[in-house]
């Protein structure tokens, strides 16, 4: 996951509507299920619906009243937290 990249995509979803990320994650996992993709085709599509989702996590988070800066770090460090355990 990259933080540049969910906090612009989070910023996407405030000026846009989240429903983009969501159909956008659902064509992606959908496309994953294409035989004939390569691995590094497939890491790079996990890669991009793992910031869609990290950034409609953010964006909950705001949407609760959090500032994004600390909504923005809560995430991260929840997610470097279950990457040590």
């Amino acid at each position: 996951m990259k933080l540049p990249v969910i906090k612009h995509l989070t910023q996407f979803i405030e000026d846009n509507d989240q429903d983009y990320i969501v159909e956008t994650i659902e064509v992606l996992e959908n496309l994953c299920e294409l035989s004939s993709l390569k691995d590094e085709e497939l890491e790079v599509i996990g890669e991009l619906i793992s910031n869609m989702y990290g950034a409609l996590e953010v964006y909950k988070m705001v949407k609760d009243g959090k500032e994004k800066k600390e909504a923005l770090n809560d995430f991260m460090k929840r997610v470097l937290g279950s990457i040590d355990k």
